[in-house]
């Protein structure tokens, strides 16, 4: 009793079929127990059968299997017909694995594909599927609605036509007929718009019938094709010469017969004649050619597959012909009453046909648009899906063999069956009669052009309701019980531009696409998830496999550049666009979709690649670390610090903005998470694309140092650390602000990190500004391995900088070769790639001796020496005064990037003197000391005096930045220092580079 249903319940499931998406019956219910308010009785939950084979089925089988079955076997011939079938089912078949395998591993509530699809691999590709989804559903009305139309006005009323046909011919004929199937084919959609808009509940009734009539209509197919083994039917074909005439207008096929001992012209001799008399003016081609009849209908054993089994692809306008007729056609005759025979209405093609067959294979979703409806959605969706895709294959690939061994081939090209009378093709194998596929077909067609519009318009208002696409919000809105009016309207309008093509060959292919690609996402997300083997991914399905998604992906991907290049292309343009627009207008939606999943899994690839060596000098950009400090309420002091970070990236490369908060972590922590909050509110202002950190410690200087070392991960690490220079230094109640600068200085040059430092921070230009005049200026007075170079460049790429030019000042000593070194240096920018202005300063020895004095390798084994050997005072003075090099070749610098120079400041940089030991000659150090800052301050003063004087006007001015002193008691005097060297400067960026080559001639 639990397994076998009683004949009650089996009716009572019978009565309660329905093939509508999941949520419509409860919409039609709640608007008719809102008066009640009782509550509604649920309707029986659905089985395998009547929830998922049967609508899979219905809505598998449909009008191209009874409009152009017959056609596409007849043209393509058996075995190609067969190719394109079995591509076709197949990828159905692999899609309906992979979606067993999605549909499976957890709930799937109403919205069906679009819902698996955009929790599979995320907002993006499921908005984008969605809507393809969507069109497609829409699209597929449109061209169920042409179909009804065709068999209307072709098969059943042809008199019914407002534009008539009759005495047309060639282009005038088939715009009329385009014509009459827009004008009765908006005339359908306004009425099942109406239907469908006052309620489903109607649809919902005649379900039943329209499933009778498919089933029906195939049953009558293969009787008629058993029949045909001992008893064909009558379906003569007329052919004069090889050409096959349109059986109309005519009774017999013959140019004379006798008739009481006389010769009588016949119908047909009047349609080719100018009279009915044997001596009338005829067209030449009848009276060359003879008038054959042959059957139609030969039968199953006839052996006429053999002529069927290669394809006869026409040119549009050419005649179809019977092979193996003898035909006699004067040369240069221009053909004449071509109304009269049977023409091929388009070109056809291999890739043609399989974009108007696809559509035939769709309708694998219906199962799972209704999963809430089903008893066990798990078990039945995989059972349902498989089973009926199985069974729809197995029809289509008969039909092709079957339709190619019973019918006559000018019969199976003749789209329209002009030669049999003006009956369907596939009607004249059925039985009993021709109208039981006639009827069948049309009724079937009514009914999937009315669950086309109702599950179209749901299928949009779950995309709405989820809100991944702002302007599609309104159509989430319908009547009070639900049903989405708008989203109707929508739908509508949509279908009427299907129709208003009015060829249901021209629709086809549009359709093909939209299924194409939503099938091929659907493979897509089965693939990512299986691959990534993501903890969640469990499907109770388990005959799927990663290898047949991609399969089945590759497969719909093919299928779509076979049936048309160009629509292939406009399809994934659209879904192109509508996946970009969600990524940046999109609601924020956290899915736990596949893609992030792959996003994390190439983001670790890439991360153990980046950790197998450092970056080459081509290769070597600005990873920055941003070092803000937050107010009291917990907002970024300095704002102006990131619009410079935007304008020196431009959303390249690595960014971290970090800031420091004092306290202990279990105390601070809300206060930590407000001051991210904020951080990121101000990155999105500013457009900086990165990430933040806020590092909770006891004092601001260990969070600093914690942020310089632990910032980034493995080999995604800041190679760079953006500063403030401190304001206020000199006033501030406590030194230690400027202390903390200074270690800070110290930690970035040990840990070989280069350093930029905005001074007058809140005087450089926000993103909004632009400069539309005015110089960079570059003193290059060290070389710190092309920094100072990178970094204007880089500033003018954006666009508050573009228009400013870029000046470089070098500083030559009074016995160096000034027109030489500007000779060299334009050389050395000319092989950068850079373009900039240079200007040599000329400076006294002794100015600049005390800033340039640089300690390469050396200079270090120098000092060593000297140390050894216990110069005297004197001596050791005159040899620190031996000039040091400030310029290097372009070849010597582009060779020896190892000699680049690092300054430090120390108390023996300007007189050698060395460190003495605590208590020894305290008064001479103590006075030496004093004059050592003089001398500092006299450099700083004279450099300062230099570059004021060139580059006040300019708008920005990038220096080297010294090394602090090494001995703590200088600190104070080494701010003092920078502060009298850009004293009179609007904007600043001292630079320090991080002990490598950033830059280089080679390409």
């Amino acid at each position: 009793m639990d397994t076998i249903p009683m004949v009650s319940s089996l009716l009572s499931s019978l009565a309660n079929y329905s093939n509508l998406p999941q949520g419509s019956k409860e919409h039609e219910e709640a608007e008719n127990n809102e008066g009640s308010r009782k509550k509604p009785v649920q309707a029986p939950r659905m089985g395998t059968l009547m929830g998922v084979y049967l609508p899979c089925l219905q809505n598998i089988l449909g009008v191209i299997l009874f409009l152009r079955m017959t056609w596409m076997v007849g043209i393509g011939g058996v075995i190609e017909a067969f190719i394109i079938v079995l591509m076709c089912c197949s990828t159905t078949m692999l899609t309906a694995i992979s979606m067993s395998a999605i549909a499976t591993n957890g709930v799937v509530p109403a919205g069906g594909s679009y819902y698996m699809i955009s929790r599979s691999l995320g907002p993006e590709f499921g908005g984008a599927v969605g809507i393809c989804f969507y069109l497609g559903t829409t699209f597929a009305g449109a061209m169920y609605i042409l179909g009804c139309i065709e068999i209307l006005l072709v098969y059943i009323v042809p008199q019914a036509a407002v534009f008539k046909m009759e005495g047309l011919e060639g282009a005038e004929a088939e715009a009329a007929m385009l014509n009459n199937m827009r004008v009765y084919g908006t005339l359908v959609l306004s009425f099942m718009a109406i239907v469908v808009f006052v309620g489903v509940n109607y649809v919902n009734k005649l379900a039943l019938l329209f499933l009778a009539c498919v089933i029906c209509s195939i049953l009558a197919v293969y009787a008629g094709v058993i029949k045909t083994a001992f008893e064909p039917p009558i379906f003569p074909v007329c052919v004069l010469g090889n050409r096959t005439l349109v059986w109309k207008g005519f009774d017999v096929c013959a140019k004379v017969i006798e008739r009481e001992n006389a010769t009588v012209t016949t119908q047909l001799w009047r349609l080719f004649c100018d009279s009915e008399f044997l001596n009338a003016t005829c067209d030449s081609y009848f009276v060359n050619n003879n008038i054959t009849e042959i059957q139609g209908i030969p039968g199953v054993m006839s052996g006429i597959l053999r002529e069927n089994l290669f394809g006869n692809y026409m040119d549009k306008g050419s005649f179809i012909e019977k092979v193996g007729l003898p035909a006699t056609v004067e040369p240069d005759s221009i053909p004449t009453n071509t109304n009269r025979y049977v023409l091929a209405d388009i070109t056809s093609f291999f890739t043609m046909l399989v974009g108007i067959y696809f559509p035939s294979v769709t309708g694998i979703m219906a199962g799972s648009n209704r999963s809430g409806d089903l008893q066990d959605a798990q078990k039945s969706i995989p059972i349902g899906t498989i089973l009926a895709i199985t069974t729809t294959s197995i029809i289509y690939m008969s039909s092709v063999i079957l339709f190619g061994s019973c019918i006559e081939g000018t019969v199976l090209r003749d789209k329209f069956g002009e030669a049999v009378r003006g009956n369907l093709v596939i009607g004249t194998l059925a039985w009993p009669s021709p109208w039981v596929i006639v009827i069948g077909s049309f009724f079937s067609t009514c009914g999937a052009g009315l669950q086309s519009l109702t599950g179209a318009p749901r299928l949009l208002q779950a995309i709405a309701r989820d809100g991944i696409v702002p302007f599609l919000r309104v159509f989430g809105h319908g009547k009070a019980n639900g049903e989405p009016t708008w989203a109707l309207l929508l739908t509508a309008c949509i279908c009427e531009s299907g129709i208003l093509i009015a060829s249901l060959d021209n629709v086809a292919p549009i359709l093909s696409m939209f299924f194409l690609m939503c099938y091929m996402f659907v493979n897509l997300a089965c693939a990512v998830q299986t691959l990534l083997r993501t903890p969640n991914w469990r499907p109770r399905f388990k005959f799927y496999h990663w290898t047949l998604s991609f399969l089945g992906m590759s497969l719909c991907l093919s299928l779509m550049f076979i049936c048309s290049w160009y629509y292939a292309i406009v399809a994934m343009g659209i879904a192109s666009c509508i996946y970009k627009y969600i990524e940046f207008r999109g609601a924020e939606k956290e899915w736990g979709d596949g893609i992030r999943g792959l996003s994390l899994s190439a983001a670790r690839f890439a991360l153990m690649r980046l950790e197998e060596g450092p970056p080459h000098t081509k290769n070597w950009r600005p990873q920055i670390l941003v070092l803000v400090s937050m107010d009291s309420e917990l907002n970024v002091e300095q704002p102006r610090l990131l619009s410079l970070t935007n304008q020196l990236k431009a959303g390249k490369g690595l960014t971290i903005v970090g800031t420091a908060l004092e306290g202990t972590y279990l105390e601070n922590h809300p206060q930590g998470q407000q001051a991210e909050q904020s951080l990121k509110k101000l990155m999105e202002a500013e457009k900086v694309k990165g990430f933040c950190q806020v590092v909770i410690s006891s004092n601001m200087r260990d969070a600093t140092s914690h942020l310089v070392q632990a910032g980034g991960l493995g080999g995604l690490q800041h190679n760079t650390v953006l500063a403030c220079w401190p304001r206020n230094w000199k006033h501030a109640e406590d030194h230690q602000s400027w202390r903390n600068f200074i270690e800070l200085v110290r930690e970035t040059t040990a840990a070989s990190k280069a350093l930029l430092v905005p001074k007058n921070i809140s005087a450089f230009p926000s993103n909004g500004e632009r400069f539309t005049e005015g110089h960079i200026d570059v003193w290059w007075i060290v070389h710190d391995g092309g920094m100072l170079m990178l970094l204007p460049f880089l500033l003018r790429q954006h666009k508050v900088w573009r228009k400013c030019k870029m000046r470089i000042f070098t500083v030559a000593q009074m016995d160096d070769n000034s027109i030489q070194m500007k000779k060299d240096l334009t050389t050395f920018l000319y092989h950068l790639r850079i373009d900039a202005a240079v200007e040599v300063v000329e400076m006294h020895d002794s100015d600049i001796s005390a800033y340039t004095y640089e300690k390469t390798l050396m200079m270090e084994q120098r000092s060593q020496i000297l140390k050894q050997i216990n110069l005297t005072k004197t001596e050791r003075e005159r040899e620190v005064h031996v000039r040091p090099q400030t310029f290097t070749s372009p070849s010597a610098d582009a060779e020896t990037p190892s000699t680049a120079i690092q300054m430090t400041w120390t108390e023996a940089k300007c007189d050698g003197e060395q460190a003495k030991p605590i208590g020894r000659m305290v008064d001479d150090g103590f006075i030496f000391r004093n004059q050592s800052n003089l001398r500092r301050m006299h450099t700083a003063l004279r450099l300062n005096e230099v570059i004021v004087k060139k580059s006040q006007e300019a708008k920005l001015v990038l220096l080297n930045m010294p090394g602090p002193p090494k001995n703590r008691s200088g600190e104070e005097n080494y701010m003092e220092f920078m502060e009298v060297l850009t004293e009179g400067l609007n904007r600043v960026l001292l630079v320090r580079g991080g002990g490598r080559e950033v830059i280089t001639i080679y390409s």
